[in-house]
Order: C-alpha cells, then structure tokens, then sequence
C-alpha cells in the first residue's frame, strides 16, 4: 500500500487533490481511499487529507502518520507544523515553491534524503499561468506523477476531465502536464530545487 499526505490550507484544493489522486488510481485499475481531516474549515486554516492506493481492497481508515509520500502545498506550513512527522526514511516530498530546499531552510533534510525523491514545484505560478487562479493543487498531482512514478499523467487527465470540464479543464490539464515535464526535467538534472 503506497500512503500520500497533502498538507495545505483551506481554499487550495487540498481536498479535491486527494479525490482526484484516487480517481486516477482508480483509471489504472487499483483500489484508493481519499478523505480530509480538518481542524478548521475557513479559508486558509491548516488542512491536511490523505490517500491511500493499493492493488487489493483498503481496509484501512485511520490518518496517515506514515506515508510514503507528502505533497506540501503550502511552504509557509514547513515552519508552522511538523509537516515531515513519519515520513518513511525512502519516502517522497513534494513541495510548492519557486525555491530550492536549501533556500527554504530545508538543506539539512534533503542531505538525509534521496535527491530523486524530492522536488520542488512553483504550482502557485502554474496553476496561475493555465487556470488563472492560484490553486496548486492540479500541477501538484502532475507533478507527482512524474516524481514518484506511482501513477501516470495520462490517469490525471482521466481525473480531471472527470472532474472539470470546458476551459477549466483544459487549463488543468495544461497545468498538469506542464508541472509533470519540469519535475521530470529536474529528476534528470539530479537537483531537488
């Protein structure tokens, strides 16, 4: 069973991020669970939900204190919350920032890691550029695809024309694909920035 993490806050999609990761597991046949833990609901409070994607029936239906993945996609949370608690030792890290891990206070953790399982992803700027709205959360999933390999961008355009339609889809999907070829470029260069 591979566990994913999505810390955010209120109002960046945070929560249809994990719907839409399970519904692109679910195009390439396996079993997923999504679902959101709030402590708030307003807009811009911390949010955190989670998924799950197996070959086999989840049982599961407790929090993920150790997943094998975490999408961060707001970086002021990296100084406010122990956003990396459990994080297994090969696990992957995405995160939404324009910046390297070093700039952004993270050196010391991404010297502990493997460089192939970090990345770093201005999806704010991409989701801004294709959607004109600044919600990472789609280009985060395409991004995600092409860092750990676990689903393909094909599925994530499955689940977002399953969930969005017209322009709205079209623009995530761009945004999708455009986050999936620059985290794909810098899995090549070997730098986590």
């Amino acid at each position: 069973m591979f566990q994913i993490r999505i810390h955010g806050r209120g109002g960046q999609g945070v929560v249809t991020a994990t719907e839409m990761l399970s519904i692109a597991a679910f195009e390439e046949g396996r079993h997923a669970q999504a679902f959101p833990s709030f402590g708030s609901e307003r807009t811009g409070a911390p949010v955190v939900a989670f998924c799950r994607i197996d070959d086999k029936e989840i049982r599961l239906r407790e929090p993920i204190m150790q997943p094998d993945a975490l999408i961060i996609q707001d970086p002021t949370l990296l100084h406010q919350i122990d956003v990396f608690a459990g994080l297994k030792p090969e696990g992957y890290v995405l995160i939404n920032t324009s910046h390297s891990f070093e700039d952004i206070g993270l050196g010391e953790f991404a010297a502990t890691h493997k460089a192939s399982h970090l990345a770093a992803l201005p999806a704010t700027e991409i989701g801004l550029k294709h959607i004109g709205r600044p919600i990472p959360n789609v280009p985060l999933l395409g991004g995600f695809a092409a860092l750990s390999g676990l689903i393909k961008l094909e599925s994530v355009v499955l689940a977002i024309n399953e969930k969005f339609s017209g322009k709205v889809a079209e623009g995530n999907v761009a945004a999708a694909t455009e986050a999936y070829e620059r985290v794909r470029a810098q899995m090549k260069g070997g730098a986590h920035a």
